[in-house]
């Protein structure tokens, strides 16, 4: 069954020095502050596209992951995911690096590298970033 999920940002000011608000509409969770420099500097705690990109990638990386060892067999303990994506100004979105960390009682590390990579590759968001540099840097813990 398909889904829509819904946010809307409402934007104020030229782009250096006006700022926003991104709400999460379909969910409810919140309205969060957006600026230039949350994207170019420090957050301040002020989000950006590229954080929201992030938080997106890195969950669907640690859904696909999971559903990929149940396939095979496997459940995992955790799946600890980080997605650091990088915007430059002038160019645009340029990567997204993941960093998983899991504990998955019986898998070997060639099985765990394995899916790892097919989950980096078949997870919907890095279908929809297939015009940047995806990279993953998987570790099994024990």
């Amino acid at each position: 069954m398909a889904a829509t999920r819904t946010a809307h940002t409402v934007w104020s000011g030229n782009l250096t020095e006006g700022s926003g608000n991104t709400t999460l509409d379909s969910s409810g969770l919140g309205t969060f502050d957006v600026t230039w420099k949350a994207r170019t500097e420090a957050a301040g705690g002020k989000t950006s596209p590229e954080e929201l990109i992030a938080a997106a990638h890195s969950a669907c990386f640690s859904m696909a992951f999971s559903n990929m060892l149940a396939q095979a067999g496997h459940t995992p303990d955790e799946v600890h995911t980080k997605a650091d994506v990088t915007f430059k100004p002038g160019t645009g979105i340029t990567g997204s690096h993941l960093t998983v960390n899991a504990r998955i009682p019986g898998i070997s590390e060639e099985d765990f590298q394995r899916i790892a990579g097919e989950a980096k590759t078949g997870c919907p968001v890095s279908g929809a970033l297939a015009s940047i540099e995806i990279t993953l840097e998987a570790t099994l813990a024990s």
